[in-house]
């Protein structure tokens, strides 16, 4: 039996605005409001872990072991099969430059690395999603939400991470090249989301 949330406020542990406005547009329709781990100035903990799902417990338990409230974190990041699953966890990481995150760098990278192989089209890929919902006790409940699709190049639209190079499967848009309300409804945290609102809010 997966425990429930109760309460009407819940603690997102991120420091992206992009990640926490997507969240709270998925929380919305339940009538739960959204605050973020940045908004309370909490620290961001070191993502140590090699798997999305132990990087989304790190962050998860932190915020609720520092807050005394219930926590939800996401970790997730595009895979792409001809690069044996890279960037995979390290997906904002090839985005790091001397000046912040720059994920025209990171597009750029992947490409390189693509052609540096000589990968066949098309060149799958998968967007990967892992919540973690977190309660100050230690217990958490775990979600998981994948994309399939295929990496696209030149890049086309904008939206945030590598959304203009990701074209999902039976369409011929990129993530970069919906609305927001269009991609919510079929993006990896979509995925995972509908799993975390069946189990713990309904």
């Amino acid at each position: 039996m997966m425990r429930k949330f109760a309460g009407n406020k819940l603690l997102v542990a991120t420091h992206n605005r992009g990640k926490l406005d997507e969240i709270s547009a998925m929380m919305a329709p339940l009538g739960i409001a959204v605050v973020s781990a940045g908004e309370l100035g909490l620290p961001e903990p070191a993502e140590t872990e090699t798997t999305f799902i132990g990087n989304a417990r790190i962050k998860a338990h932190a915020a609720a072991t520092a807050t005394g409230l219930p926590a939800l974190a996401d970790d997730s990041g595009i895979s792409i099969d001809s690069l044996g699953g890279a960037p995979g966890v390290y997906t904002a990481d090839w985005a790091e430059t001397g000046a912040g995150r720059d994920f025209g760098v990171a597009m750029n990278r992947a490409y390189a690395e693509l052609e540096a192989v000589d990968a066949p089209e098309p060149r799958l890929a998968q967007f990967r999603s892992t919540l973690v919902m977190a309660w100050p006790d230690g217990h958490d409940e775990v979600f998981e939400g994948v994309v399939h699709g295929r990496f696209v190049w030149p890049m086309r639209g904008t939206g945030h991470g590598y959304d203009p190079i990701f074209q999902p499967d039976g369409y011929d848009i990129t993530f970069g090249e919906m609305s927001a309300d269009q991609k919510n409804l079929i993006s990896h945290r979509a995925d995972a989301f509908r799993k975390l609102v069946k189990e713990c809010f309904t």
